[in-house]
């Protein structure tokens, strides 16, 4: 993990809506908790935080297609800009499986979905195509539950120690319950709604598109 990072809500929007997706780093230890690290707030608890949301991460690796597309935007220059709790190598879409756990410091988590983007990034990146982009690409980034809290800092490497879902990449279950291609994929749809590891929502979800 190269960065760790820590958001509380702040004025976001022309409205006074609040938000804490601008987050710091954070150089010292902190506690995973089983609702997120201590010290990160989220103002909208309907749609972010909870369990199945305790920790947000996003690949490095990402941010050269976004600066390339967005050259004038200046929060790409530093991790962040998505609103990341952990800014890691090697964990994209396509290499993370759903259920996969990892080892972090003292703390243990488990992938629980990957992230379904929202206005906010539009706002937050002043662009009006973000979240659309997010969607064709699928460079979504991924949720964590915790599985045993602990202390953690930057620069925890993330040890992967068990791997129960192979064939649910993360890209995969993002391009069906995301990305728009669930036609004539009842039977996965089915068993994505079926499976307790993956999140409450993204289980509902995948039971609505299935026809169910």
């Amino acid at each position: 993990m190269k960065q760790l990072l820590i958001g509380t809500p702040k004025p976001f929007g022309d409205d006074g809506e609040l938000s804490a997706i601008a987050k710091n780093g954070s150089n010292g230890s902190v506690m995973l908790r089983f609702e997120g690290l201590d010290g990160n707030k989220v103002a909208d608890p309907v749609h972010h935080g909870g369990r199945d949301k305790a920790v947000h991460l996003y690949p490095i690796e990402h941010y050269a297609y976004w600066k390339k597309r967005y050259p004038d935007v200046d929060i790409l220059d530093q991790p962040g800009a998505f609103g990341e709790n952990f800014s890691c190598t090697g964990l994209t879409e396509a290499r993370l499986c759903l259920g996969d756990i990892f080892r972090v410091g003292e703390a243990l988590v488990e992938c629980s979905h990957a992230r379904q983007p929202c206005w906010k990034l539009n706002h937050r990146f002043g662009k009006t195509d973000v979240l659309k982009t997010v969607v064709q690409t699928g460079k979504s980034g991924s949720y964590f539950r915790v599985l045993e809290e602990g202390l953690i800092k930057a620069g925890d490497d993330l040890i992967q120690v068990d791997r129960p879902l192979p064939d649910w990449p993360l890209d995969r279950v993002f391009d069906l319950i995301i990305g728009g291609k669930h036609k004539g994929r009842a039977a996965d749809l089915n068993a994505l709604s079926q499976n307790p590891v993956l999140a409450q929502n993204w289980r509902d979800r995948a039971k609505k598109l299935a026809g169910n």
